[in-house]
């Protein structure tokens, strides 16, 4: 199996060596995920996060991560100064596109083939504003949670990067002990911690 961090390291080390800080779109599910990715990747990439993510049936919901990683991300900027600008785009939100991806697949586990037409929808979604933005990566901050599965969450980058012609920048953050920072700088920046992944039916089982 691939290691997505060291792939991810050397990435960044030959950029450095390049002296090149390169554009990062960054796809985003809520704040506590971005918290980490954000502090670690900041200083090597001009980021721009792109909350996107339809799945979120309740816009009182969605609104309401969206307004979080807002607030993270002008907080984490205003405390660290960190040395690369970091951007938010409040993308399209319209609950029938993720519905529509999933449709037939409504009584899968949570991890299953519904959780991937999720993930490739809005991994796309990340690809086509890369792309249309002429950035020179895209990833996600999915692959930080333990219940997400970093390798099909790659695979399915690398397969939009094709399509796309954008490259993906390979991850998995929880590796370097991601997960836990991220748990303390929810605890640090007050964030609101969701204890489901967005959809109706990750709703219903907790997840």
């Amino acid at each position: 199996m691939k290691n997505y961090q060291k792939e991810l390291d050397f990435i960044i080390e030959k950029n450095k060596k390049a002296d090149i800080t390169p554009t990062l779109l960054l796809h985003a599910c809520c704040a506590p995920c971005s918290s980490y990715c954000l502090e670690y990747l900041s200083g090597y990439f001009k980021i721009t996060v792109d909350y996107y993510n339809p799945n979120i049936s309740m816009e009182e919901e969605y609104k309401k991560r969206e307004g979080e990683i807002e607030r993270y991300i002008n907080e984490f900027t205003q405390k660290t100064h960190p040395p690369n600008p970091i951007g938010l785009i409040k993308d399209r939100y319209d609950p029938n596109e993720f519905f529509k991806a999933v449709r037939g697949l409504e009584d899968e586990p949570e991890g299953g083939k519904r959780c991937m037409e999720c993930f490739y929808l809005r991994l796309n979604r990340a690809g086509e504003v890369a792309r249309e933005g002429g950035y020179d990566y895209f990833t996600t901050t999915l692959t930080i949670s333990p219940l997400k599965n970093a390798k099909a969450l790659n695979d399915i980058g690398e397969g939009i990067s094709k399509e796309r012609g954008v490259s993906f920048l390979p991850s998995d953050f929880k590796k370097k002990d991601g997960y836990k920072r991220s748990i303390e700088l929810s605890k640090e920046y007050g964030l609101y911690r969701q204890n489901y992944c967005g959809c109706v039916y990750s709703r219903r089982q907790g997840k």
